[in-house]
């Protein structure tokens, strides 16, 4: 139901714009659309055209600079998704404030929505005081166990000769 009715009010800016995709608006055309879209249509396109500018900025940063530069994005992405396509839960909030708080570089929710993961890059010294923080926060707020798992960033797919 929220996904397609998300979808649905991206169309409706679609539409409305004279455009084939979002990813024919930039970031420097928001300003002109807000002008001519419904309220909660412009946050749901405004969502979609910055992190469509934030995947970039990502790839660049990381290519630039390593993880540690891409904080700001994950956490920009999670505000992004809270508030303008409104698709986090208060699980997920919390998740990603609380690995902050305990030193997470950045976090944000992941997957389509409505419920589902955050992920947290977190340098190694803070892994476990991070996931320690995110079950006593949980647990304080009356919510399940969450569950908890650490993976480490490695080279992507390749072909091997």
């Amino acid at each position: 139901g929220g996904y397609g009715q998300r979808r649905a009010e991206c169309e409706a800016g679609v539409a409305a714009l004279g455009l084939t995709s979002l990813r024919d608006l930039g970031v420097d055309d928001l300003d002109a659309a807000q002008d001519r879209l419904d309220p909660v249509v412009f946050r749901r396109v405004r969502h979609i055209v910055t992190e469509n500018e934030r995947v970039l900025a990502t790839v660049a940063a990381l290519r630039a600079s390593g993880a540690p530069a891409i904080g700001g994005l994950l956490d920009a992405s999670h505000a992004s998704m809270r508030d303008d396509f409104e698709i986090s839960t208060p699980e997920l909030d919390l998740a990603v404030e609380t690995a902050r708080a305990a030193g997470a570089i950045g976090a944000r929710m992941t997957g389509g929505g409505f419920g589902g993961s955050a992920i947290a890059l977190l340098p190694a010294t803070a892994v476990v005081a991070a996931s320690e923080a995110v079950r006593t926060a949980f647990a304080a707020a009356g919510y399940g166990e969450p569950g908890l798992f650490v993976v480490n960033a490695v080279g992507g797919a390749a072909l091997i000769d």
